[in-house]
């Protein structure tokens, strides 16, 4: 089972569903995933066993939104497995020791990602900027945690990175990470429960260009170097996230420099047991952005 943010053929309307056995059926009395993360998670379970569903259609006639809406953030963890650090040593000149300083100390790395609107759903048009020279897609496993701090979910989220703006400077690192575009997440979310062990999922990446495979890795959150209550932890101290947030737990695969997204590419995440989530990229802007206005005018890209 899976929890949905998707709208059908017929309204634009964003609707929560769950997803099963290829159906979706709405949740009956939720307008937003944002109302799920303010219950403890002995209620959502509850919910989610026990709410009234509507009709079951099949996925293949829904389209699928990013899982997130609300004023729910996407914040990030950098530096958590060990190729991580090693390349971000790699392509930092003046500022190598920062990041093997950050893998083994006690604070770690967070730093905030997108809000919702920015955020890029399933078959979404993610985005490089067009003023960068290297940029790679990141393949992250990303918790959702509730207002009271606890892990209900788990989703694929596409931390794009400017490997060139963030070796440049390491303050630059928001300029690298926030972008329209920049963030991609889905296709859906799967609750706590339905995750044996998240310490062994399997995260594998394809990169496609021109009709054939550029790039392809694989490997395993078994290799992730700190404990992911930790960076929950670490994330709501001192804050509060009265509509959930999401936190994507860092990337263990890393395309070797000087390999860069080119303009037309796609890029599939699969994480076994959560799910598979597909992209295209752009350079510059996606299509359908009204500069002035600070959203798409064909469509969120959501």
């Amino acid at each position: 089972m899976n929890i949905v943010r998707y709208r059908t053929r017929e309204s634009a309307r964003p609707r929560i569903g769950l997803h099963d056995d290829g159906h979706v059926a709405e949740l009956g009395g939720v307008t937003s995933l944002a109302e799920l993360w303010a219950s403890p998670l002995a209620d959502l379970r509850a919910l989610l066993a026990g709410g009234p569903l509507g009709d079951r259609v099949p996925l293949s006639e829904v389209d699928l939104l990013a899982p997130v809406d609300g004023t729910t953030e996407v914040w990030a963890a950098g530096v958590t497995y060990e190729t991580s650090r090693e390349a971000r040593v790699e392509e930092s000149e003046r500022a190598a020791t920062i990041y093997e300083l950050v893998y083994d100390a006690e604070r770690p790395e967070l730093f905030f990602k997108s809000v919702p609107w920015r955020v890029v759903g399933p078959g979404g048009r993610l985005a490089v900027r067009a003023d960068s020279v290297v940029d790679v897609p990141e393949p992250e496993l990303a918790l959702v945690v509730n207002r009271f701090g606890e892990t209900v979910g788990y989703t694929v989220c596409n931390d794009m990175s400017s490997r060139s703006i963030e070796g440049e400077n390491p303050l630059y690192l928001p300029q690298a990470k926030i972008y329209w575009g920049g963030c991609g997440l889905g296709p859906w979310i799967t609750p706590v429960w339905e995750v044996e062990d998240p310490y062994d999922l399997t995260i594998e990446m394809t990169i496609g260009r021109n009709g054939g495979r550029e790039w392809s890795g694989e490997t395993s959150t078994a290799r992730l170097h700190r404990r992911l209550d930790e960076l929950v932890s670490y994330l709501m101290r001192g804050d509060v996230h009265p509509d959930g947030v999401i936190l994507s737990t860092g990337t263990c695969l890393v395309p070797e420099a000087p390999f860069t997204l080119a303009d037309g590419d796609t890029v599939e995440i699969a994480i076994s047991g959560v799910g598979v989530l597909g992209n295209t990229v752009v350079r510059g802007m996606p299509p359908g952005v009204n500069p002035a206005y600070g959203h798409a005018t064909e469509g969120r890209q959501s």
